[in-house]
Protein backbone atom coordinates (compact mmCIF):
# COMPACT_ATOMS: atom_id res chain seq x y z
CA UNK A 1 0.00 0.00 0.00
CA UNK A 2 2.89 2.37 0.76
CA UNK A 3 4.30 1.81 -2.72
CA UNK A 4 0.99 2.92 -4.25
CA UNK A 5 1.07 6.17 -2.29
CA UNK A 6 4.73 6.72 -3.25
CA UNK A 7 4.00 6.19 -6.93
CA UNK A 8 0.86 8.35 -6.72
CA UNK A 9 2.90 11.10 -5.06
CA UNK A 10 5.62 10.97 -7.73
CA UNK A 11 3.20 10.80 -10.65
CA UNK A 12 0.51 13.29 -9.55
CA UNK A 13 1.42 15.37 -6.53
CA UNK A 14 5.09 16.13 -7.18
CA UNK A 15 4.62 17.44 -10.75
CA UNK A 16 1.67 19.62 -9.67
CA UNK A 17 3.67 20.90 -6.73
CA UNK A 18 6.59 21.83 -8.99
CA UNK A 19 4.31 23.48 -11.55
CA UNK A 20 2.49 25.58 -8.94
CA UNK A 21 5.80 26.52 -7.32
CA UNK A 22 7.17 27.93 -10.57
CA UNK A 23 3.88 29.63 -11.45
CA UNK A 24 4.04 31.42 -8.10
CA UNK A 25 7.68 32.40 -8.69
CA UNK A 26 6.81 33.66 -12.20
CA UNK A 27 3.93 35.79 -10.92
CA UNK A 28 6.01 37.34 -8.15
CA UNK A 29 8.86 38.08 -10.59
CA UNK A 30 6.48 40.08 -12.84
CA UNK A 31 5.93 42.75 -10.21
CA UNK A 32 8.35 45.51 -9.36
CA UNK A 33 9.90 45.59 -5.93
CA UNK A 34 9.98 48.82 -3.95
CA UNK A 35 13.71 48.99 -4.69
CA UNK A 36 12.99 48.73 -8.44
CA UNK A 37 10.39 51.48 -8.16
CA UNK A 38 12.87 53.74 -6.34
CA UNK A 39 15.52 53.12 -9.00
CA UNK A 40 13.01 54.00 -11.74
CA UNK A 41 11.99 57.17 -9.88
CA UNK A 42 15.65 58.18 -9.52
CA UNK A 43 16.30 57.51 -13.21
CA UNK A 44 13.25 59.55 -14.19
CA UNK A 45 14.40 62.45 -12.02
CA UNK A 46 17.88 62.27 -13.56
CA UNK A 47 16.41 62.22 -17.07
CA UNK A 48 14.34 65.32 -16.30
CA UNK A 49 17.44 67.15 -15.01
CA UNK A 50 19.44 66.16 -18.10
CA UNK A 51 16.61 67.31 -20.38
CA UNK A 52 16.45 70.66 -18.58
CA UNK A 53 20.20 71.12 -18.90
CA UNK A 54 20.15 70.26 -22.60
CA UNK A 55 17.34 72.75 -23.17
CA UNK A 56 19.38 75.43 -21.41
CA UNK A 57 22.49 74.61 -23.47
CA UNK A 58 20.46 74.76 -26.69
CA UNK A 59 18.94 78.09 -25.63
CA UNK A 60 22.42 79.51 -24.92
CA UNK A 61 23.79 78.18 -28.21
CA UNK A 62 20.81 79.61 -30.11
CA UNK A 63 21.54 83.02 -28.59
CA UNK A 64 25.30 82.94 -29.18
CA UNK A 65 25.46 81.05 -32.47
CA UNK A 66 22.09 80.94 -34.22
CA UNK A 67 23.16 78.55 -36.99
CA UNK A 68 24.91 75.96 -34.78
CA UNK A 69 22.29 73.34 -35.61
CA UNK A 70 23.12 73.50 -39.34
CA UNK A 71 26.85 72.84 -38.86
Amino acid sequence: MGEVFGILFLVVVAPLWIIFHYITKWKSAKTLTSEDEQILADLYESAEKIESRLNNIERILDAESPDWRNK
